[in-house]
This record gives structure tokens, C-alpha cells and sequence, in this order.
């Protein structure tokens, strides 16, 4: 039978995962339907204005990381997520009520900012026995409230945009109520000071070698679609809107449903497998886009595809919390996730560029070797965990 305290953290592990969700639906919907629309209709803004601000959130999501990492290891966590929450709505409202360029941008940081500890708080809440399932949950809320969020204000949007703020911000304020009853025990401040703890988390890193390639090249394989993917799909593969928006749904819904028992079984079969097997099926159904002839070979291949990302996620990010020290999590989660944006600031700026000197097909391409290579890599390259010990055992 488990023990209270196992008890207790799964329940605070729970509430921090509907918390995560309320905030992502608010998030999505605000990054891809509210904030283009409002822009554009309302405040008369250009392309160029919207995809600044859009750009400027994920900046200051990757760049609040360390900061924000290295507070949570010396704050109350329950603080930094307060503190967090209200940075995030305040972002929201300027957004809404902005009348100028400069006050829709600095909205857009501020939910960027905002929103970013939200993860760190989350991954270093994770159970040393439970990694890959957590982190399948994790990753499944997310994709839950990344299609759930655009979904939900297209239905509204339509009824006018302060309706829709409201609704937004009604999510928001159910997410902020959850998280009011969210409490975990204080960590004591750690003894040593900054320049010794960056000494220490150099030291993981440098074990860590190892995973950087796939840390920046699996976002930046994902990154390089972004620009052309919905022109491929109907230019190359022929698809209607509305049928590319059926093949999404068809990877997202499997993506979504294999996430945590895929991360169970990697808990229980080594992660290494689960990353050169769902790299190398990423590779294949990337590569087999190419040669799809209707909308049932592309919803196939979708299926594959969200099922090889739902293999590597879990996987790869429990191997990850292995380099992540334990008196330091919130600071070394900071720094590999800051080391993953590097992967999503540069792929859409690469696979726009080749789209534009070549054609889309060549940027889908690319997409493909670089995953195959990074099964390829993690097929030939050991992959080793820091013992409890402080030495080096397999992983």
C-alpha cells in the first residue's frame, strides 16, 4: 500500500498538472486564434507587428528560463507560481486593452514570461520513480490544451473579442483557483553559493554531452515545418483545409493517447530504445509525406508520426531529469530548456529560408535526415546516467 507522503505527492502532481493545463488553454488560444485576429481586426496592425510579438513571446519564454530556474531553487515554489500567474494575466489584459504596437508586444512578454516557470515548477515536481509516466502526463495536458485552447475561442470569436477576453480570462481565474490549493514543503535555500552552484550544474552538463545534439536538433527538425507545412499539405499532397485539419487531429489524438503508457514502458524498458526507435519512425513517416497520395496515406502517416513523438517525448525528458541535479532543479531545468529553445527560435527561420530558395519539399527533406541522423547518433552513442553515487552508470 502507498505511503501517505507518495499519496500526497501524486495529488499535488495532479493539481499541478491541472493547473499547467487551465494556463495552456489560455496561452494557445491567445498565441494562434486571439492574438493574429484582435491585431489585425481590431487595432489595424500589420503581419509583420502580430509575428513580432508572437516571436517576442517564445523569446522571452526560452530567456526567462534561468532566471526563473534559479529563483524557484531559492524561493518558495508556491511563490514563484503566484508570482508567475500574475505576471502571465497581466499580460493578457495589457494585450486586450492595448491600443498601441508597443503595449500588444510587451502583453504578449509578459504571458511569455509568465507562463515559463509554469513548466520549470512542473518538471521539477517529478517523482524519481514515476519519470517517464509524469512526464507523459505532462507533455499530454499539454497537447490536450494546445488543441483544446484555439478550438474553444473559434467558437467564440465570432460573438465579438470581449467575450472572447472573458472567456480567456474565465479559464485563467479556474486555473488560479487550482493552484491556490497547490503546496508543497518549502526546500531549505541551498548553502552554497551562486558561482559554486553554476560550478556543479557545469559538471552535469559536461556529463551530459551526449544528449545536446538531439536537444537542439529534434526541436529544430520540428521547427524547420512550422513556415511551409500547411502549404505542403495542400500544394504538395493535395490536401483541402479541411482535410489537413483532420490529419492534425488524427496525430494529435494518437500523440495524446500513447503519451503516458509510452512513458510507462520506457519507465520500465530503458528510455535509449524508445529514442532510437521513435526517432528513426519519425524519420520514416517524415520521409514517407513525400510520397503520400491521399488523405488516408496522410492521416496514416500522421498516426505514425504521433505515435514515434509520443515514444520520445517521455522518454527523453526522464532521461534528461537524470542530469538535472536534485538541490537544483529548478535551475537545471532552466538551462536545458533554455538549450531546447535554441532548436525552436532557429528551425522555422531555416525551413523558411530553404522553402524560399528551393521548395517546401526540400525543407520537409531536411526535416527527415536530421531525425534520421539522430537515431543514427543515439543508436552509436552510449547514453550514461550519474550514479547516485556521483559516478557514471548506464542509462
Amino acid at each position: 500500500m502507498r505511503s501517505l507522503q507518495a499519496v500526497l505527492q501524486s495529488a499535488s502532481f495532479i493539481r499541478l498538472a491541472l493547473v499547467l493545463f487551465f494556463i495552456e488553454v489560455v496561452r494557445s488560444a491567445f498565441i494562434i486564434s486571439f492574438l493574429p485576429a484582435y491585431a489585425a481586426d481590431r487595432l489595424g496592425l500589420s503581419v509583420a507587428t502580430v509575428g513580432l510579438a508572437v516571436s517576442v513571446h517564445y523569446v522571452a519564454d526560452t530567456a526567462v528560463k534561468c532566471v526563473a530556474g534559479y529563483l524557484l531553487d531559492r524561493l518558495s515554489p508556491r511563490v514563484v507560481l503566484h508570482v508567475s500567474l500574475c505576471l502571465a494575466f497581466a499580460g493578457l489584459w495589457l494585450s486586450f486593452v492595448s491600443d498601441q504596437p508597443w503595449m500588444l508586444i510587451l502583453g504578449s512578454a509578459l504571458m511569455g514570461l509568465g507562463v515559463s516557470p509554469i513548466w520549470l515548477i512542473c518538471l521539477s515536481s517529478i517523482e524519481e520513480d514515476n519519470r517517464g509516466s509524469q512526464m507523459g502526463t505532462i507533455y499530454t495536458v499539454w497537447l490536450a490544451s494546445l488543441g483544446l485552447g484555439p478550438v474553444a475561442v473559434n467558437f467564440v470569436i465570432d460573438n465579438g473579442y470581449g467575450l472572447t477576453f472573458w472567456l480567456l480570462a474565465a479559464i485563467f481565474a479556474a486555473g488560479w483557483a487550482v493552484a491556490i490549493g497547490w503546496n508543497i514543503q518549502i526546500k531549505p535555500i541551498p548553502s552554497f553559493t551562486f558561482k559554486e552552484q553554476m560550478a556543479q550544474l557545469h559538471l552535469k552538463l559536461v556529463a551530459m554531452k551526449p544528449l545536446v545534439p538531439g536537444m537542439v536538433l529534434q526541436t529544430a527538425a520540428a521547427g524547420l515545418l512550422v513556415p511551409i507545412l500547411p502549404t505542403f499539405a495542400h500544394q504538395h499532397l493535395g490536401l483541402s483545409y479541411s482535410h489537413y485539419s483532420l490529419v492534425l487531429i488524427t496525430g494529435g489524438v494518437v500523440t495524446t493517447l500513447c503519451l503516458i503508457p509510452m512513458g510507462r514502458w520506457s519507465d520500465r524498458y530503458g528510455q535509449k530504445r524508445f529514442l532510437v526507435l521513435g526517432f528513426g519512425a519519425l524519420a520514416v513517416g517524415m520521409a514517407g509525406l513525400l510520397f503520400a497520395s491521399n488523405l488516408y496515406a496522410a492521416m496514416l502517416l500522421a498516426a505514425l508520426l504521433g505515435g514515434s513523438y509520443a515514444a520520445v517525448l517521455p522518454a527523453w525528458n526522464a532521461l534528461m531529469s537524470y542530469f538535472v541535479p536534485p538541490d537544483q532543479k529548478g535551475m537545471g531545468w532552466g538551462v536545458l530548456s533554455s538549450i531546447e529553445g535554441l532548436g525552436v527560435m532557429i528551425g522555422p527561420l531555416i525551413g523558411g529560408w530553404l522553402a524560399s530558395l528551393y521548395n517546401e519539399t526540400v525543407t520537409v527533406v531536411t526535416s527527415a535526415c536530421l531525425l534520421a541522423v539522430i537515431a543514427l547518433f543515439y543508436m552509436w552513442m552510449p547514453l550514461a546516467k550519474p550514479s547516485a553515487a556521483g559516478g557514471r552508470a548506464e542509462g
